[in-house]
């Protein structure tokens, strides 16, 4: 045999072997073994996240033994500018961790392939929640999938179960329920107080579930384009919110930040905070596990159940990549149930896959099933934050943090407050539906 014919019976043998991995008609690029390694990027790289992708790049590369997973750590303050400077530069991964925060900036600088198609025609069509896809296609313009879903979180009430056995109350199950508890359990000669209200940075998205989770309104804009957070009945709801301070919580709450609600609900001074099931750990570890519980948002009094909507983590395939079909097997994989399991277990999120619901660890956590059962109700209308304004955190965060300050302190009505945020709100989207056609 020639050295000509060897070189063409090793490309020969190499083509043969990678295209037991083409699914969708993509050839991936593969070793003269026969072997396609593709690189991963971890958006939140570090010594939580790191060994749970280990652990499900070991399980994919036994069911894969001719593909080989490069994995790449990126701490979560650094990703956004690292796929920022490899769009511009060259270098991006064949797959990576994305979320929705940051979906609209990777799909409008043409980073991403959507995944559609992929998904309905492979082992997870039907299986991943509804909700979570569709907070994935409200990120951006066009309404397709670009990223497979891993999982996102959901907003509740962290509950002290002991302080409400001592009163004679149950869990809250409306709004009415809600404040009445919150006004029994407060008592300021003993330093507890039935509430704890979010009033420093990060407070408006717990504002926003509050009132949207009273007034039962599904949706951010109306058909129209202009914001409903002004509505009357979010109006009403915000009123009620703000009519708490000072009265049943405690006064420093104006300042308070995440840091600072948690040391007042995990310190024993209030009964009952708002957050994301993120913060289980803290709370089981400064209270027990017997005298903490979650309960889910209320439903409004029309009967729905509104719960503003979180960011959802997952993989994002990149349109560059030369092994676009084992990537997009790696990341079927992660979020196949028994790894969408392992995963949502070990990071303390909800899972993605709906075959992940009857896992018996899930019915073992108390916060997490409640949530499931939720986020998995038909019933339940997620309300889409528009992550993809690239105005809003600044709306949210800058302008109007310090103003609902002021509506704290009785110095801004809360239609003022609102009828200023909806209208920067609607400018922002009308921006956007020009910008994109819309």
């Amino acid at each position: 045999m020639t050295a000509r014919s060897k070189r063409l019976a090793i490309v020969a043998t190499a083509l043969m072997l990678g295209s037991g991995l083409a699914a969708c008609g993509t050839d991936d690029a593969t070793s003269s073994d026969g072997t396609t390694t593709i690189t991963f990027w971890d958006d939140n790289g570090g010594p939580a996240r790191t060994p749970v992708w280990q652990h499900i790049i070991d399980e994919f590369q036994k069911a894969n033994p001719k593909i080989k997973v490069k994995y790449v750590g990126i701490p979560i303050a650094q990703v956004q500018q690292k796929y920022d400077t490899a769009i511009a530069g060259g270098g991006l991964p064949d797959v990576g961790g994305v979320t929705t925060a940051m979906l609209a900036s990777l799909v409008a600088q043409k980073a991403l392939d959507p995944l559609d198609t992929r998904i309905s025609g492979g082992a997870l069509n039907g299986r991943l929640n509804e909700q979570v896809v569709n907070t994935v296609k409200a990120t951006v313009p066009d309404g397709k999938t670009y990223m497979m879903p891993m999982s996102t979180n959901m907003g509740v009430f962290w509950y002290r179960t002991d302080w409400f056995k001592e009163a004679g109350l149950e869990e809250p199950k409306s709004w009415d329920e809600f404040f009445t508890a919150a006004e029994k359990l407060t008592d300021k000669s003993k330093n507890r107080y039935g509430f704890t209200i979010r009033g420093g940075a990060g407070s408006i998205a717990q504002m926003m579930e509050v009132i949207y989770g009273q007034s039962g309104i599904t949706e951010i804009f109306d058909s129209s384009g202009k914001a409903t957070v002004n509505d009357p009945r979010n109006v009403a709801a915000l009123e009620k919110l703000t009519g708490l301070y000072d009265k049943v919580t405690p006064q420093a709450d104006i300042n308070n930040d995440y840091v600072k609600m948690v040391a007042q609900f995990d310190g024993g001074t209030v009964a009952v905070m708002q957050h994301n099931l993120g913060s289980y750990n803290n709370h089981v570890k400064a209270l027990g596990k017997d005298k903490v519980a979650a309960m889910p948002v209320p439903m409004s009094d029309s009967g729905v159940r509104t719960v503003v909507s979180n960011p959802v983590a997952g993989i994002g395939l990149f349109a560059n990549g030369e092994n676009k079909d084992a990537a997009y097997r790696f990341a079927e994989f992660a979020a196949s149930k028994a790894m969408n399991s392992h995963w949502a277990e070990k990071t303390g999120v909800l899972p993605a896959n709906t075959e992940v619901n009857d896992e018996p660890w899930i019915q073992g956590l108390q916060h997490v099933s409640a949530a499931v059962k939720v986020l998995n109700d038909p019933g339940t209308k997620v309300v889409q934050m528009p992550y993809y304004l690239p105005e809003f955190n600044a709306i949210t965060k800058t302008d109007a943090e310090p103003e609902f300050q002021k509506v704290l302190q009785g110095s801004l009505t809360a239609k003022e407050f609102l009828d200023t945020l909806a209208a920067k709100l609607t400018e922002a989207q009308t921006a956007y539906k020009q910008r994109n056609g819309g």
